[in-house]
């Protein structure tokens, strides 16, 4: 184990390369970081308060917007999930030889990042690395996570006692993009023979490439600054560029039209998101000809509650009304390719073991492992941030 100092400041940059690339280090444990989710109904109202803390949302509120995890019996899938996918990174790590263990925070339901912070110091760890569950690049998807490190080791009082850095947002990672080829090949050919059973063989599919919506000033902001990204967004651009990745490694898609959609999108109504919502998507689909339709949730490494309720209730009720045949491709939630990609995220940062090459399968990555000055800024006042180039905390 690493043994803590407690220098009064520290370089973010310090064995950083011009691109972003940190140093291999020798790590005590491996934090997966997520979002979190209530387990049964009494949970539900205490979640969201979590969720929208500072918001000052009242709790009725609140209960119109709890509906859907009140369908699925208060219990969000996402815990049960990352204890998954926690214990198949356990066994990959060991069927690697690698002696990492896996701890398991999120940041708006227990277990808590910060309790999971202190157990892991009271353990005797003083380098930890971050995995989140989130892989694009956004103020919600990235720093935000790191601003909840960074808040939580200050109140912890570890900050300089103990070290978290974090994998680099795997977005266009093989081991992320591989079973969305998978899934979409396996649900064109569902779509297509629901065609064929109606009697449509040569019905026109269109493919929906869906992610979580955010309002379009945290898209404006997302990504390094100074740097031109399609659309103006490094978050929109990511999600583009996979979709291209996916479309061009499967011949069955070959001619089909496609485009990125959103979904999830809350808040007040006169904020402007990202569009189109998947719904009004689909609901343009039969005045353009389109019999079938694939829905792909690109922007969900699970099956969460917006993937759920969104996707499996709200979007398909939809292709049903309008007699649309349709499939919805998985997540690559534990699929053995996204289970040893992280596993290959996690090599990349250590010295044992160490995996020198990084693959990216579009242009804009491999993404970094420090983030630019600035990087998906927060629009409603700076925090304590890790492993960024402007951090102030996170660093013995």
């Amino acid at each position: 184990m690493t043994s803590p100092s407690s220098p009064a400041a520290f370089d973010p940059l310090e064995g950083v390369s011009e691109d972003g690339v940190m140093a291999p280090a020798e790590y005590d444990a491996i934090l997966l970081a997520s979002f979190g989710g209530p387990e049964g109904q009494e949970d539900v109202i205490p979640f969201l308060r979590n969720v929208t803390r500072g918001r000052g949302i009242p709790d009725e509120r609140l209960e119109e917007v709890a509906t859907h995890y009140r369908a699925n019996g208060g219990i969000s899938p996402i815990n049960e999930q990352n204890r998954a996918l926690k214990a198949a990174l356990e066994a990959e790590l060991e069927r690697r030889g690698i002696a990492l263990p896996v701890l398991w925070g999120n940041r708006n339901w227990a277990p808590y990042i910060k309790d999971v912070l202190q157990e892991a110091y009271d353990a005797g760890y003083r380098r930890l690395l971050m995995v989140t569950t989130s892989v694009y690049s956004c103020y919600s998807s990235c720093r935000q996570y790191r601003e909840d490190l960074g808040m939580n080791l200050v109140e912890t009082g570890l900050d300089k006692k103990l070290q978290v850095d974090k994998v680099r947002q795997y977005f266009d990672h093989p081991g992320f993009v591989e079973p969305f080829v998978e899934g979409v090949r396996d649900s064109l050919a569902n779509v297509r023979a629901q065609l064929a059973a109606a009697g449509k063989e040569n019905g026109k599919i269109e493919i929906l490439f869906s992610t979580h919506s955010i309002p379009t000033a945290d898209a404006e902001a997302a990504g390094p600054r100074g740097v031109e990204f399609e659309e103006g967004s490094a978050y929109v651009a990511q999600h583009l560029a996979n979709a291209r990745a996916i479309m061009d490694r499967i011949p069955e898609a070959a001619g089909l039209d496609w485009q990125l959609v959103y979904q999830s999108r809350s808040g007040s109504p006169h904020t402007p998101w990202l569009e189109p919502d998947i719904n009004d998507a689909i609901a343009e689909l039969p005045a353009k000809g389109v019999d079938g339709v694939v829905i792909v949730p690109l922007g969900f490494v699970s099956d969460h509650m917006e993937v759920i309720w969104d996707l499996d209730t709200e979007a398909m009720d939809t292709c049903s009304e309008l007699g649309l045949a349709a499939h919805r491709a998985p997540t690559p939630g534990i699929h053995e390719k996204f289970v040893s990609g992280i596993v290959d995220l996690i090599c990349e940062r250590t010295v044992e073991n160490n995996i020198a090459v990084r693959p990216a399968v579009t242009n804009l990555g491999p993404w970094y492992d420090v983030c630019r000055p600035g990087c998906c800024a927060n629009l409603r006042g700076e925090k304590p941030t890790i492993a960024g180039a402007d951090s102030t905390v996170g660093r013995q």
